[in-house]
């Protein structure tokens, strides 16, 4: 099969199409050819060499996929050749064929084209994971998503908003935030020219919001706890700015306040599966009424990534940015 290989650490240059072996499957997994697939930021850590794989990870990059099941091993049960799938990956999705456990396969959304799909497993699974599963984000509540136009941020903004919940959205352009607002985010902040924290306190009559989902890091550390409310939870997703900061623990006691972080692509096979099992229960409906949509940039060809890595690197784009093995 034809596979991105990442030729040496560096620059989108550095990332080849070429022929490699087939994946081989275990028994408690199912091959997928692949449709298409998404571009995360854990990508382009990994083409720099300042991301380790997981233990037993492919080396090729990509994080989900959608396709077609061309194989399953010996235990597989619930999937079967020829079902139409998306699925969420420790890697291997930059190419034509991937092996994927079982139990981090989705079926395609209804309403959904199969191309399409490839821009839900990992955004949905990580906002489900950590707002909802973690943070209990509830209806009535209050809920201010960093990068508001990214993949995880436009789709974080939809179900937050079709399950109750008041959405605050940081973006650095007029466009981003237009577009923010048409998702249904209720307040939404240009971090270039505004403090949010003053902005959000503004908002909410001086409490702050109950639950923050954050992918900046140490730069907005101190101003996250400033922006809860008593009671108020800040999951951290990623770190774009420094990973280091001070914390004054008193705080944290003053407003009862909880701190998380946590990646999706480290996670156990039994914690990813579990996680899945509750996306496809509680998100796929919402996705199925057609309440939460795909949000989609732009598709490239395998042979096109450095150009898809520019672009992601220049933050110039909404929502997710996908690639095909071929474009039809």
């Amino acid at each position: 099969m034809k596979a991105i290989v990442i030729t040496t650490p560096g620059g989108p240059e550095v990332l080849k199409l070429q022929e490699v072996e087939d994946p081989q499957i275990k028994d408690d997994e199912v091959l997928i050819k692949v449709e298409a697939t998404a571009l995360n930021r854990t990508d382009t850590l990994q083409r720099k060499g300042s991301y380790p794989l997981p233990k037993g990870a492919s080396p090729y990059p990509g994080l989900e996929c959608s396709g077609t099941v061309v194989s399953v091993g010996e235990r597989v049960s619930k999937w079967k050749v020829g079902d139409q799938v998306c699925a969420l990956l420790s890697g291997g999705g930059y190419a034509e064929k991937v092996a994927v456990p079982a139990g981090q396969v989705l079926p395609v959304p209804p309403g959904v084209s199969l191309k399409d799909a490839a821009a839900f497993p990992e955004v949905a699974c990580t906002v489900w994971s950590t707002v909802f599963m973690t943070s209990h984000l509830s209806a009535g509540e209050t809920f201010l998503v960093h990068g508001g136009s990214s993949g995880i941020g436009t789709f974080a903004i939809q179900i937050a908003k079709c399950r109750g919940v008041r959405v605050f959205a940081t973006a650095g352009s007029e466009e981003k935030l237009a577009f923010c607002k048409k998702l249904g985010a209720a307040v939404c902040i240009n971090y270039k020219t505004e403090d949010f924290v003053a902005r959000v306190k503004e908002e909410t009559g001086g409490k702050g919001v109950n639950v923050i989902l954050d992918c900046v890091g140490a730069p907005y550390f101190q101003r996250n706890l400033d922006s809860l409310d008593f009671n108020g939870r800040l999951f951290i997703i990623g770190i774009q700015g420094e990973a280091k900061t001070e914390l004054n623990i008193r705080s944290l006691f003053a407003r009862c306040l909880t701190v998380q972080a946590a990646g999706l692509r480290s996670r156990s096979l039994e914690n990813k599966a579990e996680i899945i099992s509750e996306v496809e229960k509680y998100v796929w409906p919402a996705i199925t009424a057609g309440e939460v949509k795909p949000v989609i940039h732009k598709y490239f060809p395998l042979s096109e990534v450095a150009e898809a890595h520019k672009l992601m690197e220049s933050s110039q784009h909404i929502g997710k940015i996908m690639l095909v093995p071929w474009i039809s």
